[in-house]
């Protein structure tokens, strides 16, 4: 069992409060946050990489089923078609090719104490589809078809400490979703832990406290998604408001009213919300209830308004996404060739949240959004989440809620805006735009259906269990800094 610690007569874990110091510590024994874009560089240099688009009949290993794209030893992923049915306008009916990915894979973190601070051991890892090859990524990160070996290489590093770990060494432990649009139904286990004795660090990777890694993910690319869903369920604990206006005040009173210090308010404060835990989840419910989507699998020959050339499955009117095909090389892998199918996408996306202040508290815009590979109907989306399509047009920018307002936001109001790659090891060269937008006066209390105002202290309580906050506002969360 965690240690415990009594505050303002409530209990806390020793773990969140070590999330929390690591959080607001810039200053890193080991390497200063200037020297790590230097050493992600380095790493880069020594790699050597290629990627190449090749045509479906040159994939090896991979093949056309009588209904399905997939690998011939039945493991690792399969491109499928589907059919998708909902009573949620504007589109009630529609066909698309998907990812299935049934596996639940790895995404961990190895954390260590120094000088009382938690460290993280992040590793430099270049995935075939990253716009600059290496990003910072967890210490693991393996589907179970990698980490059993099934494509003959060599296991990933440090996997042992995860199979080997005790439970009370276990820090976070949550299953999360991916992208819903693109993956039907898929899961990974987000895991942190703490080892004690020594450990030795290899070449790529290196020890960040979580204060570095949410400085770097202010700029664009340097820190992968699989970084981003782990650090979004870090929790760090619930405080009453006296004793997070003490914290904040005695940090540095000259800031208090900084927006670092308001988000920090927002993730710590247990009370003051505009809709109870109750309410929120009466309207996940309620949403749940009402929505329907059913998703039937179809062959890729059937898909309506796809066509399949020999290198690409793609919509007719080249929208949303293409399968392609990829030989890719990369010198420091478990192997160091193959090929792939990957996802392609149309265009540029935007992920953005709009948050103000409610009664001192700042609350966000969350957004239930059925997607046809989510697991459970819907899950809460960022306030504006366009990652497929040209949202960037008249008609659009009127039927999509908030949309207008992120896309002309006085600059004085964006307190985040970076672009982040999705995953790597499906997606081809794709990044959104993710956006934090601060509003005032402008935007009502009283919010369109589907949305509801929330804490960043009760997105995080949601975040702990299963298929509740979506991946792109997981991203989002994950960036939110506590410090200048």
């Amino acid at each position: 069992m965690d240690e415990k610690v009594s505050l303002n007569n409530k209990t806390y874990t020793q773990h969140s409060i070590k999330f929390l110091k690591s959080a607001l510590t810039k200053e890193n024994i080991f390497i200063d946050t200037t020297s790590v874009i230097d050493w992600l560089k380095e790493q880069n240099r020594k790699v050597n990489v290629n990627v190449k688009r090749i045509s479906f009949d040159k994939l090896d290993l991979w093949h056309f089923d009588h209904c399905s794209l997939r690998h011939s030893t039945g493991k690792f992923f399969s491109i499928d078609g589907i059919k998708v049915d909902t009573n949620l306008s504007p589109v009630t009916s529609w066909t698309q090719p998907i990812i299935n990915q049934p596996e639940i894979g790895y995404l961990g973190f190895i954390t260590k104490e120094f000088n009382g601070i938690l460290y993280f051991l992040m590793q430099a890892k270049i995935e075939p589809g990253n716009v600059n090859h290496v990003q910072l990524s967890p210490t693991l990160q393996a589907t179970k078809s990698n980490y059993t070996r099934e494509h003959k290489g060599k296991a990933p590093a440090y996997l042992e400490y995860f199979q080997k770990v005790h439970s009370d060494d276990i820090l976070l432990d949550q299953l999360q979703s991916e992208q819903g649009g693109r993956f039907f139904k898929k899961r990974n286990r987000n895991i942190i832990i703490k080892v004690d004795g020594d450990i030795e660090v290899l070449d790529n990777f290196i020890w960040l406290t979580l204060s570095q890694i949410k400085e770097l993910m202010k700029l664009d690319n340097l820190v992968n998604m699989d970084t981003r869903t782990v650090v979004s369920g870090i929790p760090y604990g619930d405080y009453a408001a006296e004793s997070i206006n003490l914290l904040t005040f005695l940090d540095d009173p000259l800031t208090y009213r900084s927006i670092s210090k308001k988000m920090l308010k927002s993730y710590l404060n247990e009370s003051n919300h505009y809709h109870s835990f109750n309410e929120v989840l009466s309207f996940i419910t309620r949403l749940k209830c009402n929505y329907e989507l059913n998703v039937t699998k179809i062959s890729l020959s059937e898909l309506d308004q796809w066509k399949i050339t020999e290198s690409t499955i793609e919509h007719v009117d080249k929208k949303y996404f293409k399968v392609i095909a990829a030989e890719v090389e990369i010198s420091n892998r478990e192997v160091t060739k193959w090929h792939q199918p990957m996802i392609e996408p149309a265009q540029q996306g935007i992920c953005a949240f709009v948050c103000k202040e409610i009664d001192g508290i700042l609350h966000f815009i969350v957004q239930a959004k059925l997607e046809c590979g989510n697991f459970d109907i819907i899950e809460l989306a960022p306030t504006v989440q366009c990652l497929t399509g040209n949202y960037n047009n008249e008609r659009s920018i009127h039927r999509l809620p908030f949309l207008n307002y992120v896309l002309n936001a006085d600059k004085k109001q964006v307190i985040f805006d970076v672009l982040q790659s999705e995953e790597g090891g499906r997606f081809y060269k794709e990044q959104n735009q993710n956006m934090i937008i601060l509003a005032g006066d402008e935007i009502s209390l009283n919010l369109p259906d589907n949305y509801i105002w929330m804490t960043l202290n009760q997105l995080q309580t949601f975040i702990q269990f299963n298929n509740y906050i979506n991946i792109q506002a997981r991203s989002l969360i994950a960036a939110i800094s506590f410090i200048k």
